[in-house]
Order: C-alpha cells, then sequence, then structure tokens
C-alpha cells in the first residue's frame, strides 16, 4: 500500500482528480479522520472535510504513474 497526503480545495479540483485517478485500476481510497470513500467517487469526495488535507491510499506497491499523475495534488 502506498499512503500521500492530498489537498483539493475547489471543485475543479475534485472532477480533475477524479479523471485522473479513473485511470488506474487498483483500488484507492480517500481517508478524512474516520471516514474513507473511493478516490473515484466525486460524490463520496465531496461528502469529505475538504478544508483540510485528505490522506490517499493506493493498494498497490507500484505507485509511482499515479504520484507523478497527481503531483498537483500532493502536500508537499
Amino acid at each position: 500500500m502506498t499512503t500521500t497526503t492530498v489537498s483539493l480545495s475547489a471543485i475543479d479540483d475534485v472532477k480533475n482528480f477524479v479523471n485522473t485517478i479513473m485511470r488506474f485500476e487498483y483500488d484507492i481510497d480517500l481517508v478524512s479522520g474516520r471516514y474513507a470513500v473511493d478516490a473515484k467517487s466525486i460524490m463520496g469526495i465531496f461528502s469529505l472535510d475538504l478544508s483540510k488535507p485528505i490522506e490517499l491510499r493506493a493498494y498497490t506497491d507500484d505507485a509511482e504513474d499515479l504520484l507523478t499523475a497527481i503531483d498537483k495534488y500532493i502536500v508537499k
């Protein structure tokens, strides 16, 4: 499993993020507090508190392409 922290502050960020995530076949979740949602679900993402950074969990050992694709959303 690969984890990182992302920030999705605008509606367009969420739409572009989901469109990017959909290219990857493995499961990817976003976790905020005790809530976890499918990162490929726009409605799920909007149910989270987007005012704070969110933990991304990719269930793969080879997530380099994913991390490169979502680089602009990763909190550094």
